[in-house]
């Protein structure tokens, strides 16, 4: 396949002209120390998985038991470490002290020695909490990579159980070296931190997630993308469900860099409370006004992770919000957004800045909804992002006389907005999306040497 790309872009750059993806060195800068959440260590090593020697392997610990959600891919062909992820949390009744994943080799359709070696891992970690055995505290395990191949155990218990040396820290260089350990073919580590407030308390978030390729998420409850949330927040661990389920269907499962799902996706959320101690858990059911806030909080949270996810897509050189307005419901409005930003016509149009936008009416027309859609009712615009005046392309199911240089010009930009209104309710939804590249084919055409 290798030996036949380049003659492959050469023929079809004929008629269009090749262009890099844009730098992303803005999208990762060092973090004050201070903005971490108290009570956790991690780091990132190398244990021998990846034959770049890159770091493959991080292991996070809160230094006490702590409340753990976690959504997981609806793929029939789950990964080894989501089958064991799931049953640990059902163990504890969503109580974890630790997280550990590797990079390089997914551990998907690895058959019952997989699930072995997921198990295997979970029991090293929790070795390190000094409380081993999944029962007793247990460790959520993800890993990421290539399927179908096995995992070299060996190198990967042996990488887990050194950190016991002494490789764990709490500052930004830790979770820096964590970062680095998810990625696979992303450009960048995807690390984030930040404050918020419950009522007269502050409590700190902070996130690292992955993924470039194979992303199109679609996580219960209601690349591989993984993404470990930890706060130091006392959350109730139904609660932390609920919240974590609501955040991510507003941000990880509203991104598509390809359409394809993984056997891998998961995005945990661990809360152990050291910012609070002894203050009661936030609890939808005692303190709906707390937790709506921490929810709210946590989805925000999640969406600018999330959006990183898109920024870094494989070959990408445009980000893309969808927003669908009016709808008759949420879940109607991410359908179409969900559409649109999968369509392959809408997606390569983006990358030859051609406003096509006869590809995005096609594709909002093709979803079933609760309320079906009515033609004389449907607008949309082209939102550049630069502040600048919005450009109309259909009103009320009326094409306008439509500048086409200036829609030139706004999709010529990096980032942009396509917004569709249905005039059928007043529920919306925004989805994250890139363009298609030449560069996308190369990557995974010859991925796996």
């Amino acid at each position: 396949m290798a030996s036949r790309l380049p003659t492959l872009f050469k023929r079809l750059s004929s008629t269009i002209s090749t262009r890099p993806p844009p730098s992303k060195a803005h999208l990762h800068s060092p973090i004050p120390d201070t903005a971490f959440p108290h009570g956790y260590l991690l780091t990132g090593v190398h244990c021998g998985i990846k034959k770049s020697g890159q770091l493959d392997l991080a292991v996070i610990l809160s230094d006490r038991p702590a409340a753990a959600a976690a959504c997981f891919t609806r793929n029939a062909f789950k990964a080894a470490p989501v089958l064991v992820s799931q049953e640990v949390l059902s163990a504890t009744a969503g109580r974890a002290r630790a997280l550990v994943i590797n990079s390089g080799c997914a551990n998907a359709v690895t058959g019952a020695q997989g699930l072995a070696d997921a198990w295997a891992m979970a029991r090293a970690t929790d070795e390190l909490t000094g409380a081993p055995g999944p029962a007793a505290s247990g460790t959520l395990v993800m890993s990421t990579g290539v399927i179908g191949q096995p995992l070299p155990i060996a190198a990967v218990l042996a990488g887990i159980r050194a950190q016991a040396a002494g490789t764990l820290g709490a500052g930004f260089g830790a979770w820096e070296r964590a970062a680095r350990a998810f990625m696979t073919t992303d450009t960048f580590p995807k690390l984030r931190a930040r404050a918020f407030r419950v009522g007269a308390r502050t409590y700190r978030l902070a996130g690292i997630d992955k993924g470039a390729g194979m992303i199109h998420p679609d996580m219960a409850p209601h690349a591989t993308l993984l993404g470990c949330i930890v706060t130091d927040a006392p959350v109730e661990p139904r609660s932390l469900q609920r919240a974590l389920a609501y955040a991510v269907d507003r941000s990880f499962n509203a991104i598509s860099v390809d359409g394809d799902m993984s056997t891998n996706d998961t995005v945990v959320a661990l809360a152990n409370g050291a910012a609070a101690e002894g203050a009661e858990e936030i609890d939808e059911e005692r303190d709906p006004d707390a937790y709506k806030v921490f929810r709210d909080e946590l989805t925000a949270f999640a969406a600018e992770l999330a959006q990183l996810v898109v920024r870094d897509g494989e070959g990408a050189t445009k980000f893309v919000t969808v927003s669908v307005e009016g709808a008759p419901s949420h879940e109607d409005a991410h359908k179409i957004a969900a559409r649109i930003s999968t369509s392959a016509l809408v997606k390569t149009a983006l990358y030859g800045e051609d406003a096509n936008w006869g590809r995005i009416l096609a594709a909002t027309g093709s979803v079933p909804l609760s309320t079906p859609v009515d033609p004389t009712r449907v607008s949309v615009s082209f939102i550049p992002t630069d502040g600048s005046t919005p450009l109309p392309l259909l009103v009320n199911g009326e094409p306008e006389k439509v500048d086409e240089v200036r829609a030139k010009e706004i999709v010529s930009a990096s980032d942009l907005e396509i917004k569709v209104e249905l005039g059928l309710g007043s529920e919306s939804a925004k989805y994250w999306t890139c363009d298609f590249s030449y560069e996308y084919v190369r990557i995974n055409g010859d991925y796996r040497s």
